[in-house]
């Protein structure tokens, strides 16, 4: 495994569209990864918003069971309902962004778990299936990783001195280590899968550069080991689903590349098995695409804060903590 590139860390340098000169400024949507996400968070959300009211409604129709009961007694960050809420809740805030608040995107992305999402806004997927979907892959993964690669975790790091945290990498690598880089955010800030029983002194290696580590994913994430596990998906789960060319262009979060045709949407939902996710890329690639403005729908505690997504954008955030407070949500303008 080679050393991850540093690049389209803080202005486009590179995109993917070139902006015509003189062209009106476009706007864009983001569904963002997945955190820790827990009824505590979100369920007075959920309880009052309209717009989540209506999905659930429909999702339990679906599933034939109330999300909402079960997300409340889940418990774990990352189960089936946690899964299906946090979903729920992302399109929700779109809901309210479109109706409320007037975003009408011209793009379309998804970080992660938020590709869900986005295939449904986009239209290549309906809401009804991408439900049924959420649930069966959650349930795939669950049962991958019970007896797959059931001793590696995915771990983000933050504020790590680059060149000093690659050297580390390769000093891990030169003793026979196995890791992954599963996401680059912006410069400094890493999300690397490994061997949970190497866990303690990797968080102990980080804290000596200087880093912080931030939280660890159980099942982990976007490792190029898990090549088994996407064809178990595509197999068992997203072969039974009619994904269509979406209705507005969509940026993989692999590499910000336009997503804007069916077979693409559907290699993109499976790239998230096995591909990392570049962050930096898809703010090249929305800021090519003419993108000023950038709505982020959903919990999200991280994409909307992240330098090169405030250097390149005015960021307007629509999530469980702010949705029903009164008034439009707040702009963050971008930093100079």
């Amino acid at each position: 495994m080679g050393r991850t590139e540093a690049q389209g860390w803080d202005s486009p340098a590179a995109p993917a569209v070139g902006r015509a000169l003189g062209a009106e400024p476009r706007t864009a949507v983001l569904f963002p990864g997945m955190g820790r996400f827990d009824f505590a968070s979100a369920g007075r959300f959920l309880v009052l918003d309209r717009y989540a009211r209506d999905r659930l409604a429909t999702a339990d129709e679906v599933l034939g069971f109330s999300v909402l009961e079960r997300f409340h007694d889940a418990g774990a960050d990352y189960s089936e309902y946690a899964q299906l809420a946090f979903l729920i809740a992302s399109l929700a805030a779109a809901d309210r962004a479109e109706d409320r608040f007037g975003m009408r995107p011209d793009v379309c992305a998804g970080a992660s778990f938020g590709q869900k999402a986005a295939a449904a806004y986009a239209g290549s997927l309906d809401f009804a299936d991408v439900v049924r979907m959420t649930a069966e892959l959650a349930r795939c993964e669950k049962e991958y990783f019970s007896t797959e690669h059931s001793d590696v975790v995915t771990h983000s790091v933050y504020r790590v001195p680059d060149e000093e945290f690659h050297a580390l990498l390769d000093e891990m690598r030169a003793r026979g280590e196995w890791f992954d880089i599963s996401g680059v955010l912006e410069r400094g800030f890493y999300m690397v899968s490994l061997r949970e029983s190497r866990l303690g002194d990797f968080i102990r290696a980080v804290r000596d550069l200087g880093g912080y580590s931030l939280y660890t994913m159980r099942p982990p994430v976007h490792a190029g080991a898990f090549g088994a596990l996407r064809r178990k998906a595509e197999a068992e789960v997203i072969a039974n689903y009619r994904i269509r060319e979406p209705r507005l262009p969509v940026i993989s979060d692999a590499d910000g590349t336009v997503v804007d045709s069916a077979e693409a949407m559907r290699t993109m939902l499976l790239d998230t098995f096995d591909r990392a996710i570049r962050w930096p890329d898809m703010v090249t690639s929305m800021a090519g695409l003419g993108v000023d403005t950038l709505y982020v729908t959903g919990a999200d505690d991280m994409f909307h804060r992240l330098n090169c997504t405030v250097r390149n954008f005015d960021v307007i955030t629509v999530n469980p903590k702010n949705a029903l407070r009164p008034g439009p949500p707040k702009l963050r303008a971008r930093v100079a």
